[in-house]
């Protein structure tokens, strides 16, 4: 457990998948932190100076030690903090949820969002490639309450960020039921047992105000 001591800062982005889980992973260790946020679309000096290479948050600062990509940084936060494990302890499961959070936020986050929203080969198509990633999820969710088993983990953190609490956001702007019950009743079962977690609660944007930011996002990029 943290102590006021510990001198934890999170450079994040209130509409941000990987800033919201960085900060469900400090909320689940008990480690209290500032969190900073930033102008995304207006960069501050000190994003800039602590995250020069990729110019992007989330940026975790510990005791002066300075990391950055979200992933990276939940695996700092789980090495640190030992109370509250979120990566496996066996090394296969390990790296498997490794997988499907690299899958998550290479595949699943741009064909749900980008390419749907471009919809290149129409609407209709675009929404068949999209449910075919999110199959590969339902499927593993299968018999378990979060992708960790019997609490959230490393994964839950990763898609939950990604799917139910940002792109949905953007489908359901754009009218489109992308994760109907009757076809994904694992997902929307886990989205449940999300949303009754306090500290998956306290890390959701408001909704509203999420769907308004992701279609100005979805208009910059039809424009682009």
């Amino acid at each position: 457990m943290a102590t006021k001591e510990e001198d934890v800062k999170l450079l994040g982005f209130w509409a941000s998948p990987f800033s919201r889980r960085v900060e469900i992973a400090l909320k689940l260790k008990g480690v209290t932190y500032e969190y900073l946020e930033q102008d995304i679309f207006n960069k501050s000096a000190l994003l800039l100076e602590l995250n020069p290479v990729f110019k992007k948050v989330p940026v975790l600062v510990h005791k002066g030690k300075i990391l950055a990509e979200s992933h990276l940084i939940l695996e700092y936060i789980d090495q640190t903090w030992k109370n509250n494990p979120i990566l496996p302890r066996d090394p296969y499961e390990k790296a498997m949820a490794r997988f499907w959070a690299k899958f998550v936020d290479e595949q699943v986050g741009p064909v749900c969002f980008k390419s749907v929203v471009k919809a290149d080969k129409g609407i209709d198509v675009a929404i068949e490639e999209a449910q075919e990633l999110i199959t590969f999820l339902e499927k593993e969710l299968i018999g378990k309450d979060f992708f960790g088993g019997k609490t959230i983990g490393f994964l839950d953190m990763v898609a939950g960020s990604m799917i139910p609490f940002c792109v949905a956001q953007a489908w359901e702007g754009m009218e489109i039921d992308m994760i109907p019950e009757e076809k994904f009743p694992e997902l929307n079962r886990w989205i449940k047992n999300l949303n009754g977690i306090e500290i998956v609660r306290e890390c959701i944007p408001n909704r509203e105000k999420q769907i308004d930011h992701m279609m100005k996002v979805a208009e910059r990029i039809k424009l682009a």
